[in-house]
């Protein structure tokens, strides 16, 4: 047999930075640009497709917006700085789009007449439903449960639950682009050949620009080409879906936002609660926190760091608790999680420097208080982000399957389990999320609503359902037997903050804030 020139390896070689090297000021402050660009996507259409169903405006709907941006900003400042300290961007989540819009159709919101009220008195429920729900994450993160309970995980396991944090979106990716594919299709197949087949030009001294900065190069002449086509005409006598794919701002953020605007806690008054609002915000939290973890350890390979060890997993659900009922305080009208496409960013640039994170962030807050100049680029038509998640979506799919390489996959039982793992966590959202319409009716449709949301949301996470069938088979089928093929003497050392020199360098709380909270 020949010789493998390809062991397994901790970390991935052929990244340029990571979390604590930096590249220049220049292009850090780009690459912190780039990073806020991409996140525009999620942090305007998930506020699009909802403050419009809570009976908002235009206005309103540019206002949550700018909200949205804001909070992100403070919650990636915070996960970078204290909570897993992984270059990773905290934005918008559509696992709360469900629980939400069961909140927006309770009857008694329905009722009122008057448009502005119901907005306003919806937006105070959905408030109040994540306050109380983000308890979940603040009490599993900083009590440490939900690093015990990482303790079931292996590389087997965890392989199929962070391949379907990225492959669970495809209904996000070329669906999307379709909708209008004479933007978004030239935006793919730019992408891949700038990223890609040009990475090695180098045009300005040693600095590979097209490897670095694909998004703004691409999405600039893609977003000029939309401009051209919008001004000359070409979707004016177009059905109105295809005038809100493929126009620059169809949405009318830039008219509606305001020059300046700071958004504050309780800005649209004392949130409401109700326990059936809180239990079916439950469900999403839950989510959200299966898919963070998977992003983490995504975000920890492209980083070239160690996966983070249970303390500091906790660590950083805890955080993100925090950063949930941030959302509930401000009124994002959704609750936080890892950005995905941020996270493939990180590979497709080869750069994983926390500190452009970080400047990422202060972009994030600056163009949400300047409504105006934060409206220009939220204009930018959705399928071009669409087409950059055919490309990211699926890289950090790819990490997830990276992480076979230490396990045996020449085993029948290893092969069971992560095809069923992929298959279920794929095919089970799919038949609940075609029986879900924004009226929350869902596959499960009894008379207790909540309970309707909360099943509906669990079930259509391929995360959660991935999680599920992964660490259930691969705790219950052979276990003892197995270790070795599972991958668990490469994974053990990963379990403790002490149990690898290098979690101290990628992982200690800056301002020796580790004399006071010490790792465990």
């Amino acid at each position: 047999m020949a010789e493998i020139t390809h062991p397994p390896m901790d970390q991935l070689q052929d990244l340029e930075y990571c979390i604590d090297s930096n590249p220049s000021w220049a292009e850090t402050i780009l690459l912190a640009f780039q990073n806020y660009i991409l996140m525009l996507g999620t942090s305007v259409m998930i506020p699009t497709l909802l403050v419009p169903a809570m009976g908002g405006t235009d206005r309103d709907k540019a206002l949550v917006i700018q909200t949205l941006l804001f909070v992100a900003g403070i919650n990636t400042v915070l996960q970078a700085l204290f909570g897993t300290r992984l270059p990773a961007v905290i934005g918008g989540s559509y696992a709360y789009v469900i629980p939400v819009a069961y909140i927006i159709n309770d009857p008694s919101l329905q009722r009122i007449s008057d448009r502005h009220d119901r907005f306003i008195q919806t937006m105070r429920a959905i408030q109040g439903a994540l306050v109380i729900a983000s308890s979940i994450q603040i009490i599993l993160g900083y009590s440490q449960v939900w690093g015990l309970f990482s303790r079931f995980f292996s590389p087997l396991g965890m392989s199929p639950v962070v391949a379907l944090v990225g492959l669970g979106l495809f209904q996000r990716g070329f669906p999307l682009l379709g909708n209008c594919v004479e933007i978004g299709l030239p935006m793919l197949l730019l992408v891949i050949g700038v990223s890609q087949y040009l990475k090695h030009v180098r045009p300005l001294r040693d600095i590979p620009i097209f490897e670095r900065f694909p998004i703004l190069i691409c999405g600039t002449i893609i977003w000029i080409y939309s401009l051209i086509l919008t001004a000359g005409g070409a979707y004016r006598n177009k059905p109105i879906a295809t005038q809100i794919s493929c126009c620059t701002d169809r949405a009318n953020l830039i008219s509606t936002a305001p020059w300046f605007k700071f958004p504050y806690p309780l800005q649209w008054g004392p949130p409401t609660f109700s326990a059936s609002h809180s239990f079916a915000m439950m469900s999403a939290v839950l989510v959200s926190m299966v898919e963070s973890t998977g992003a983490y350890k995504a975000a920890s390979r492209l980083a070239i760091a160690t996966p983070p060890p249970a303390y500091v997993l906790s660590r950083g659900i805890g955080w993100q608790g925090i950063g949930i009922m941030l959302d509930g305080l401000f009124g994002t009208v959704t609750g936080s999680t890892v950005s995905v496409e941020n996270v493939g960013l990180l590979g497709l640039t080869r750069v994983g420097s926390r500190r452009v994170v970080q400047i990422s962030a202060g972009f994030m807050m600056f163009f949400s208080i300047f409504g105006k100049f934060g409206a220009v680029f939220a204009s930018i038509p959705f399928p071009i982000f669409a087409a950059l998640y055919c490309v990211l979506f699926g890289l950090v799919g790819s990490v997830g399957l990276s992480f076979l390489q230490f396990t045996n996959m020449n085993c029948m039982r290893n092969l069971i389990i992560t095809g069923l793992s992929l298959f279920l966590g794929i095919s089970i959202p799919q038949f609940f999320n075609q029986y879900w319409n924004p009226s929350h009716r869902g596959l499960a449709h009894t008379n207790a609503a909540w309970f309707n949301a909360f099943v509906n949301t669990v079930f259509s996470s391929p995360a959660m359902v991935g999680l599920t069938v992964a660490v259930i088979l691969d705790n219950t089928i052979e276990v003892e037997k197995s270790k070795k093929d599972r991958g668990m003497p490469w994974w053990v050392k990963f379990r403790t903050f002490r149990g690898d020199n290098r979690n101290e360098e990628f992982y200690t709380l800056p301002f020796n804030l580790n004399r006071f909270f010490p790792p465990t």
